[in-house]
């Protein structure tokens, strides 16, 4: 076609050609993804502690979908998956901070405009945070956007879309009644789970989530990443816990040894996890410091050279005008301003907390944007600047309003809200801007796309995190909630928050924590200059020190299984098979989306679950009330769903 570029640095469709982008297919499509991907995630954030980019399966659903209505282009089929993997950032953002405000009493349920109101506006504020740095990150810089362009590629295959919809349907369809046997059914135990005391002394314990979901988690981040999460586990839970048990016991009343280890994490041994990202938080910042200030004295001159050559900007290079932005930024501090000072009743400190949260949305939505760039935005460390965030707005409240205010650890999780959302989209943003950047997209138009997913995921949240507080509950399991969603990162941030104003924060641990996260600072560091393919980001240690060890190796699982199939693509590459790498490209998507898809169905079908249990009448549903052989049928059926995705990734490999 004449309108493609034939040169790999020009865009894919070139700045003369006016495909159609934003067609009403593609809006509705955008907002109905947006929306299911919001909500899946926001599910799978709660039970795992992690999220990963939704921009990949967004494409493949979006060609499959237009392919059926017919009629559309790869310009179109971008929108769309635009404005749909701004649910999956957005439910981040969400559930990693406002589940705290429930979690400490402040918040009883999640009251439906008030969530919104934050998610809605924190969002917005993230694309428009990151208008400005598009030239400088993009084009200027060329960062890699590792995602970005994965999506591109994915959406310049477009033509072999009907197989790979294919696959995304058939594992979502398997992870969701694998969900619905486990939970629904009660065939098998959720996890299986053992615990020994060596000797009087030595606590030792090992456990192993039941869940597709997790392992297909693990496939996705790679085995790098899954190793570093299970060194967090083995951290956390064969050092810390069996010192802390051999040190002080057992805590008093129980006896039960794999429920006595919990205690002791939860009660003690998580902070660790605290320190860590909190460092990693920092370190995210002081490593980027050079290059974000000159991305953003590049942005200040792209600006300038805009206002100077009107009319002559191609249409690739439209932003959004930088006079809407800024009108769009201070519209948007009005409702924020109004949910601050509707839930603290202090005009002051209601001020204060709005400059706070617009100096802070800006900071980590411009090193979100930038750490996207190098490391994608599911390795984004969104917890970190976020728990920085909160760690450092409580501690300017407690200085103004002193222990005894009951507003101030819910003041500081709000402004954190605000900026975890923000930073969360604006990783997501520049991926996306990246990815339409190579296509030949219009910057422009993605903007608008990617605000309209936002509103889309904003009005389903607060009802998806309803249910599943009515259906689950949210917070460590207790009794009358066995099958509790653990929401680590809201867990944390609710910790540091009352901490800080409660005076009881374990500073011996978050100290600890906090050592652990330099040296694995200075490994990484070591490990850079040797040019090593491995690294070790110190936030996914944290990230493995505060998750459940039977989560940690779930993960790890599902990184080995990545692993062992990269080992088979790696072969075929070192052979002289002709297309060798075109058949590697097509295992690599394959494997994804059939990952991708597992995530969805079991997400969804937890989703669907909570419906009965808040209703009290899940029990129905139960075929047996204690699963005889405890774990074993789901460890078996897990083993044959992770044959089944290895099938499916080598396949195109087997191809003659």
């Amino acid at each position: 076609m004449d309108n493609k570029s034939s040169s790999d640095s020009q865009p894919y469709i070139s700045a003369g050609s006016t495909l159609p982008e934003i067609t009403v297919k593609a809006v509705l499509l955008g907002i109905i993804l947006s929306a299911v991907l919001a909500a899946a995630n926001a599910y799978l954030g709660l039970y795992a502690g992690m999220t990963v980019s939704a921009s990949i399966p967004a494409a493949v659903m979006s060609m499959g979908l237009l392919r059926m209505i017919g009629g559309s282009n790869i310009l179109e089929n971008n929108i769309v998956q635009t404005s749909a993997s701004a649910g999956e950032s957005l439910a981040a953002g969400a559930i990693f901070t406002l589940p705290a405000l429930v979690l400490m009493g402040y918040w009883q349920e999640f009251n439906y405009w008030e969530v919104t109101l934050i998610t809605a506006s924190g969002g917005v504020l993230g694309v428009l945070f990151t208008i400005p740095l598009r030239n400088a990150l993009i084009v200027r810089q060329r960062l890699t956007f590792p995602e970005g362009v994965a999506t591109s590629e994915v959406l310049k295959s477009g033509e072999e879309s009907g197989g790979a919809m294919k696959v995304l349907l058939l594992s979502g369809l398997a992870g969701g009644l694998f969900k619905m046997a486990q939970a629904g059914f009660n065939l098998w135990n959720g996890a299986f789970e053992t615990a020994h005391m060596i000797g009087k002394k030595v606590y030792a314990y090992i456990g192993v989530e039941v869940s597709p979901a997790l392992v297909a988690v693990g496939y996705i981040v790679g085995l790098n990443i899954a190793i570093l999460v299970f060194l967090g586990g083995i951290i956390s839970w064969w050092f810390a816990i069996p010192i802390h048990i051999a040190l002080n016991g057992l805590p008093e009343g129980i006896s039960d040894l794999a429920q006595g280890g919990g205690v002791v994490w939860n009660s003690q041994i998580r902070y660790l996890g605290v320190g860590a990202m909190l460092v990693g938080g920092v370190w995210a910042i002081i490593s980027v410091r050079s290059s974000l200030s000159a991305a953003l004295r590049g942005a200040i001159n792209a600006i300038c050279d805009k206002v100077k050559n009107q009319g002559n900007v191609l249409r690739t290079e439209l932003d959004t005008p930088m006079s809407w932005v800024f009108i769009g930024i201070g519209v948007l501090i009005v409702p924020i301003f109004i949910v601050y000072a509707t839930e603290i009743h202090q005009v002051e400190i209601t001020v204060l907390m709005t400059v706070c949260m617009i100096v802070a949305g800006f900071l980590f939505s411009a090193v979100a944007g930038y750490m996207a760039g190098l490391v994608g935005s599911s390795n984004n460390p969104i917890s970190g600047v976020t728990i920085a965030t909160i760690l450092s707005t409580a501690l300017i409240l407690l200085a103004l309003l002193g222990n005894d205010s009951s507003n101030g650890p819910a003041a500081a999780i709000l402004i954190g809200a605000v900026v975890c959302c923000a930073a969360a989209i604006a990783g997501d943003n520049m991926q996306d801007l990246k990815a339409g950047y190579l296509l030949g997209a219009t910057p422009r138009k993605q903007q608008i796309m990617q605000m309209i997913g936002v509103l889309s995921a904003a009005v389903v949240i607060a009802p998806v995190l309803s249910l599943l507080l009515q259906g689950y509950g949210i917070g460590p399991p207790t009794e009358a909630q066995p099958a509790s969603l653990s929401a680590p990162q809201a867990t944390l941030m609710q910790s540091v928050a009352d901490g800080v104003f409660g005076g009881n924060l374990p500073w011996g641990m978050i100290s600890i924590g906090a050592l652990i996260g330099l040296v694995v600072i200075l490994i990484d560091l070591q490990l850079q200059r040797r040019n090593s393919s491995f690294r070790a980001p110190v936030l996914a240690v944290a990230v493995g020190i505060y998750l459940p060890f039977e989560l940690d190796s779930a993960i790890f699982l599902g990184g080995v299984l990545a692993w062992v199939i990269e080992r088979r693509r790696g072969s075929l590459l070192q052979s002289s098979a002709r297309k060798a790498e075109k058949r590697v490209g097509e295992s690599r998507k394959l494997g994804l989306l059939f990952a991708s898809g597992l995530i969805t169905g079991e997400a969804l079908m937890g989703i669907v679950l909570a419906i009965p249990a808040a209703l009290n009448i899940d029990g129905l549903m139960r075929l047996v009330e204690s699963p005889p052989l405890g774990a074993t049928p789901g460890m078996i059926l897990l083993a044959g769903i992770a044959w089944w995705m290895y099938r499916q990734s080598v396949q195109p490999l087997q191809q003659k």
